[in-house]
């Protein structure tokens, strides 16, 4: 039986991509719709009234949304991180989440190494810098994208930890990766924190003033995992006790203003979320989201479950 999907995002996909989903869906005969750039919500409930599949970026799926959705099955967020779903509400409809881990892994990788260069660089102001040759990286959370970390840092000749209790320390070494097994052991003896940990209950402001002091001199912690993981309170008392500290940041912290105006030769804030804005991930992103809900009605696939 045919099937509907919708590709609901305010940010669009690339052209590419979208020919791209298109080509997956035509492949098994189902429908593409498009809402793009939308900016009000009432379109998105209409828009998603009796649909089947929806794909969508960092568009939020709320219970609203998904008790508009009469047919809906599965929703498939374009990237890794997907608390922009609520998935309580998607798992009380018999609504399967899924996410697409590793398709924009390598793209948040670079922007990372291009905060850590901007930082050692000092923003390439004129002044003497540093060399990433011959540091220590610390990635914090080894999954897809810590894995491309610490492949490319690797490319700099960094030394490369990783504290991850998920994750198995064989794993690690395996990958030439030193594991640490606290986070305090890894803050404090490293010169690049690169932070990608999600939002949950365990880590909303769990990288607080604690666990900043503990950093090296000159270290510089590098987000681009998610806003709310970073007790803001605790990065601006840091930023006050210590005149060497410095972060790089893709998600637009709520004290943005004061860190610019107060430390803003240490800071580096994206203008807005950057990681997986590159034409390779948002294409390998739409692509494989759409291949994700043809398996999973075709061959009742669940592989990436979030729910």
């Amino acid at each position: 039986m045919s099937k509907t999907v919708l590709v609901a995002t305010e940010k669009p996909f690339a052209k590419a991509a979208v020919d791209g989903i298109k080509n997956q869906l035509d492949k098994v005969g189902y429908k593409l719709e498009l809402l793009e750039k939308y900016t009000e919500k009432q379109e998105f409930l209409d828009a998603v009234k009796s649909v089947d599949a929806l794909i969508i970026r960092s568009d939020n799926v709320t219970k609203e949304v998904i008790d508009a959705a009469d047919n809906l099955k599965i929703v498939v967020r374009g990237g890794a991180g997907y608390d922009n779903v609520d998935c309580a509400a998607a798992t009380a409809k018999n609504v399967v989440v899924m996410n697409t881990p590793g398709q924009n892994s390598n793209a948040v990788a670079e922007l990372a190494f291009g905060m850590m260069l901007n930082l050692a660089r000092q923003k390439y102001s004129g002044k003497a810098g540093t060399e990433l040759k011959g540091k220590i990286v610390g990635i914090h959370a080894y999954g897809n994208v810590g894995k491309a970390v610490a492949r490319i840092a690797k490319g700099f000749m960094m030394t490369v930890k990783a504290f991850d209790p998920f994750v198995s320390s064989d794993v690690m070494e395996a990958d030439g990766v030193v594991s640490v097994a606290t986070i305090d052991e890894l803050y404090s003896s490293c010169d690049y924190i690169s932070l990608h940990i999600p939002a949950n209950e365990s880590t909303v402001k769990s990288i607080n003033y604690a666990v900043l002091s503990e950093m090296k001199k000159g270290a510089a912690l590098i987000n681009t995992a998610r806003k709310e993981v970073i007790d803001e309170a605790g990065l601006i008392e840091m930023f006050e006790k210590r005149e060497d500290f410095l972060y790089g940041s893709d998600l637009t912290p709520d004290c943005k203003d004061e860190l610019i105006k107060r430390f803003e030769n240490r800071v580096f804030i994206t203008a807005k979320k950057m990681g997986a804005q590159t034409a390779e991930a948002n294409i390998n992103a739409g692509i494989a989201a759409a291949r994700q809900i043809v398996n999973f009605f075709e061959k009742n696939d669940t592989t990436y479950k979030v729910n």
